[in-house]
């Protein structure tokens, strides 16, 4: 059975004004609003204004003429409230990888937290509340705390209860007996009408007969409180998906040098490795999160070339990432936390071992020179891949250097362009030039055959003389393209050492010469 922790924000928007200090704290009561029915209505008050009598959803109107002081009034930005509230989630992912944060049946201000099987990291449930309620206090974010076996019973607790509660396993039905129905997350219209009935406790209405509930007021109101019962199912849905390959580890004694970062996530890497082993996949990409002891987050993400289970390889590029970054990794007093999570797999064929145990195949070498250009540089590696054509600007293409298995995502990093598999002649191809020009250099050419290769030619306002050409080779557009003229190509030597690729565009016609282009340097 899980065990869920409900922690309800009170009054966010204000909470997320002042962290991010976009009001002056000049004792002026502060307010948000909205628009509403009739006009602008207050959706959030701080403590002074409370004070002044004002509550969430009266008119804005009203309530300047009737308390006859200055109140600061900011506009609801819910997309903003919604954002903090994901980093606020996200750092509670040092208590369990499981956090959901509340949908529209809660109000959105707050998240549950899945603790079972994670409880025991913080010495106990006790101790995990205690330490959650501490840290939120400690940063000024007001909120009240309740762990129960339901995340209706955890929420129906926090919203409504008496303070920070911990139900004991199977007492969520006696812990809800004396809530409001409020708290079961009905619609306003729906607790009026029960109301009427006298249906104003949770344990009256669960002693009430459920058939004529049922008739009159739909499966809704029975699915909630079952549901905070325990007698129903409500699984959450997690900010980030629950990696299924993780690990993590805490240190009494904070850690802040590199060498003792990178043997931590070496050890890490090890404990998830034969997971991913047992599963035949590998690691395509790696998330780092580490947890500074004044709550402050840093995460940093690694991808592979190839699927890994290589704790070593892991640390080198992790040890060039870290040397990279250096002063900018801030550990400020040290981590005391660190957790690694497998965040893309992809399958990992067995492959049979070589004799020498220094040996690595050609292909994952040239995929981990890749990675470690890529943690060297902090630019994306691409590659050229070859394309369905014989036309050179189109038989092949850029693309950023994955596995196979792997998915492409954009990137903000710059991009290092590699090439490592260029075709030469142990392929079956002729040479192909070094530099290939984005378009083609129109040039002004004499040969001593109208077919025949060029013995001088004009390029770049220069004259120059042909030693030795090779050729011609005929490249010739796909069927499937539109009719083009083929292609002629020579590899010609200057007499001053330069060699060009050069093509003649289609045959010579009577009194219409072929046009003729240099394409390419080999050096």
């Amino acid at each position: 059975m899980p065990r869920i922790v409900s922690v309800c924000l009170t009054h966010w928007p204000i909470t997320r004004l002042r962290r991010a200090q976009a009001v002056p704290d000049d004792g002026t009561p502060l307010a948000v609003a909205a628009v509403g029915p009739g006009g602008l209505r207050l959706t959030a008050v701080d403590a002074r204004a409370r004070a002044l009598g004002l509550r969430s959803g009266e008119p804005l109107g009203r309530v300047r003429a009737r308390i006859g002081t200055p109140l600061r009034v900011h506009p609801a930005d819910p997309e903003a409230d919604a954002a903090a509230l994901v980093r606020l989630c996200l750092w509670a992912q040092r208590y369990t990888p499981c956090v959901a944060p509340f949908g529209s049946p809660e109000g959105g201000e707050g998240f549950f937290l899945d603790v079972e099987g994670a409880s025991h990291l913080q010495g106990g449930e006790a101790e995990l509340m205690a330490d959650l309620a501490g840290r939120l206090s400690a940063h000024a974010i007001p909120a009240r705390l309740a762990l129960a076996d339901t995340a209706g019973a955890a929420f129906a607790l926090a919203r409504h209860g008496s303070g920070r509660s911990i139900v004991p396993p199977g007492g969520c039905a006696d812990a809800l007996r004396a809530l409001p129905i409020e708290a079961l997350r009905l619609e306003a219209g729906l607790v009026t009408a029960l109301k009427r009935l006298g249906l104003r406790r949770i344990g009256a209405l669960a002693e009430a007969p459920r058939a004529p509930l049922a008739r009159r007021f739909g499966e809704v109101l029975l699915t909630r409180l079952d549901q905070a019962q325990g007698h129903r199912p409500e699984p959450l849905v997690p900010i980030g998906e629950a990696t299924a390959y993780g690990a993590t580890r805490g240190f009494l004694d904070p850690i802040s040098q590199q060498d003792t970062i990178v043997a931590c996530v070496h050890r890490l890497m090890r404990e998830i490795a034969p997971r991913l082993a047992a599963d035949g996949l590998g690691a395509c990409s790696l998330r780092l999160t580490l947890h500074r002891v004044d709550d402050v987050m840093r995460g940093l993400d690694l991808g592979f070339a190839e699927p890994t289970r290589c704790a070593e390889h892991v640390a080198r590029l992790l040890r060039l990432r870290l040397e990279r970054l250096g002063s900018d990794l801030d550990a400020g007093f040290g981590f005391e936390t660190v957790r690694l999570d497998v965040t893309g797999t992809g399958a990992m064929l067995e492959r049979q071992a070589a004799l020498s145990a220094v040996a690595v195949p050609e292909p994952l070498a040239l995929g981990r020179l890749a990675d470690a250009l890529r943690q060297r540089t902090g630019r994306r590696v691409i590659r050229l891949e070859p394309r369905a054509s014989h036309v050179p600007e189109r038989a092949d293409m850029l693309a950023p250097w994955r596995n196979r298995a792997g998915r492409l995502r954009p990137s903000p990093e710059p991009v290092t362009r590699v090439t490592l598999n260029w075709p030469g002649p142990e392929d079956g191809l002729r040479p192909r030039p070094l530099v290939l020009f984005e378009r083609s250099e129109a040039t002004e050419v004499i040969a001593l055959a109208p077919e025949g290769p060029p013995e001088r030619f004009r390029w770049r306002r220069r004259l120059h003389r042909v030693a030795h050409a090779e050729g011609p080779e005929r490249i010739a557009a796909e069927w499937w393209h539109a009719p083009a003229p083929a292609r002629d190509y020579y590899v010609v030597e200057c007499e001053a050492g330069r060699r060009l690729w050069l093509y003649r565009d289609g045959a010579h016609a009577p009194g219409e010469p072929a046009a003729w282009y240099v394409h390419g340097l080999f050096a």
